[in-house]
């Protein structure tokens, strides 16, 4: 997977019969949206561009024309001057109009074909209005019209149909403007086999553009089919890290929104054919762990599979809201009654995984998603577990994260027998847990850290400030106390589970926070954008 490009399905999703892949293959494809709206776009710079163009060549012409007959009055306002005003004005309506439409990108472009045959219907009455010399001779010559039809299919798509007609339009605006400068006395030219025969290399470059106009079409058609996965069409990419992007996604027959998660080839065995296929194997089994998961505070997991390209997907639904990092990043340390509601949530979750023997490993804000759920707010989904480790595993078995050679978990929120190599289990989560009840309620790491080895140093070694004394703000002593318990070196001295730790903070004495503050804190701030 290069360069940003979405890699192409193996083979077909769990629940999708190849007859209904087959037809989708079949279907007739739109561009992609995102092609679309940049296309639209470019329909209101070229309306600006084409305000411009006509103020500044009318200006030039009529200094040219003083340049050329001094004698003469320079500043007298004619025909070509009106149209000249009349199409500026239209350009600049239809560059202000462009990007603030309601209608849809597509609406826009093809109000663009129906400017294009405007400007060509300015063009023609602005080319044939002045009196032609006596004598003057028919040559076939091609004119800015059949520039501008040219210049709209390569940079405007449209299907070819739509491109013939308003092309075919356009270049008529020549022969219709001769016409009326014959019926106004301005020009005689003849026969009326004159009039084609001035202007038939326009309507050959009319077969050009839609050309071009089917080529530019079938390629973004092209780069839809690219994005299908299996029953997935991928939208737009909301976000990158060191192991892959994340793409919007909606599933084509239930209309329904998703993330996609693409992990790169290069990182799950690079170029190793072994690796890559115990990789591969490993990634099945683990997501198949985390697809079983069905706490309301874990993120669902639709689907997953391997692409042509090797790369990794998972399908995961699509969250409204932010991960607690940003969270605290952007707005500060949080009350320690909400912290409280936060980390039972959490501890949902992990009750669920550590119950099935197994555990997360990556416990950190970043994987902690907060925000609305239908009409629940602040509601908690931990995420990315596709990094689970069943504690029962055989020994040499590991997750994809360690056979890919990727030490996994956060160096920040690492249990200490983690970077020791150890034997691990749910208390290690415990452990990641009490370093982000930390984060959140002082809005700092407990440990900070100038690199990766002073972290694990630190985390091995170094006994942790109380939140309280950090920061100087008070913290319920109760709460306090239980969040240094989860932070202890030993395993033993921490909570024995995610039940344990629920039902403790449940009995830590606080203020109540629940929906009805959680509603009024989510309407009092920006809303946040939908993200995986």
């Amino acid at each position: 997977m290069n360069d940003g490009q979405v890699p192409k399905l193996v083979g077909h999703l769990p629940g999708t019969t190849p007859a209904e892949l087959r037809s989708s293959r079949g279907h007739h494809r739109q561009l992609p949206p995102d092609l679309l709206r940049d296309a639209s776009r470019r329909v209101g710079i070229i309306a600006l561009l084409g305000g411009i163009l006509w103020l500044l060549g009318t200006a030039l012409g009529h200094l040219a024309f003083r340049a050329i007959a001094p004698g003469q009055p320079w500043l007298r306002f004619e025909t070509s001057d009106a149209v000249a005003v009349v199409s500026a004005a239209a350009s600049f309506g239809l560059a202000w109009y462009a990007p603030k439409s309601t209608r849809g990108p597509r609406f826009v472009l093809d109000l663009g074909l129906v400017f294009m045959v405007f400007t060509a219907v300015a063009l023609g009455i602005v080319w044939h209005s002045d009196t032609v010399p006596a004598g003057w001779r028919i040559i076939p010559t091609i004119s800015w019209i059949g520039a501008l039809v040219l210049m709209f299919a390569a940079i405007i798509p449209s299907v070819p149909s739509k491109t013939l007609v308003a092309g075919l339009l356009a270049v008529s605006m020549n022969p219709l403007g001769m016409l009326l400068a014959k019926l106004s006395g301005h020009w005689d030219y003849g026969s009326h086999g004159n009039l084609l025969l001035m202007h038939y290399p326009d309507y050959l470059l009319v077969g050009v553009a839609v050309v071009i106009s089917a080529v530019v079409t079938r390629l973004g058609q092209q780069v839809t089919k690219a994005r299908e996965l299996g029953s997935y069409q991928v939208g737009d990419l909301l976000g990158e890290g060191g192991m892959g992007q994340v793409f919007l996604a909606t599933h084509r027959m239930l209309a329904r929104p998703a993330a996609i998660k693409l992990i790169r080839p290069e990182a799950i065995g690079g170029t190793d054919p072994a690796a890559r296929e115990l990789a591969v194997r490993r990634f099945h089994r683990e997501a198949e762990v985390a697809a079983n998961l069905r706490s309301p505070h874990t993120v669902e997991l639709y689907d997953f599979g391997v692409t042509e390209e090797g790369a990794l997907y998972f399908v995961m639904e699509l969250l409204d809201g932010v991960n607690l990092e940003t969270l605290v990043r952007q707005h500060g340390a949080l009350p320690a009654n909400r912290v409280v509601y936060i980390l039972r949530q959490v501890c949902d979750s992990l009750e669920e995984a550590h119950a099935r023997g197994l555990v997360h490993r990556d416990i950190k804000p970043a994987n902690l998603h907060i925000g609305r759920l239908g009409l629940r707010h602040d509601f908690v989904k931990v995420l990315d577990f596709g990094l689970v480790k069943s504690v029962q595993a055989r020994t040499g078995e590991s997750s994809m994260a360690t056979a890919t050679g990727r030490t996994p978990g956060t160096p920040d929120y690492m249990a200490p027998e983690m970077t020791l190599g150890d034997n691990i289990d749910g208390r290690a989560d415990i452990y990641a847990l009490g370093c982000v009840a930390y984060f959140l309620l002082t809005g700092k790491l407990i440990f900070e850290s100038s690199n990766v080895f002073h972290a694990i140093a630190r985390h091995l070694n170094d006994v942790p400030v109380p939140p309280s004394v950090r920061t100087g703000v008070a913290v319920p002593a109760e709460l306090e106390r239980l969040v240094l318990a989860c932070v202890a070196k030993q395993p033993e001295q921490r909570p024995a589970g995610a039940a344990e730790l629920n039902r403790a903070l449940a009995a830590v004495a606080v203020e109540p926070w629940g929906e009805e503050q959680a509603a009024q804190w989510w309407k009092s701030h920006t809303t946040p954008a939908a993200a995986p």
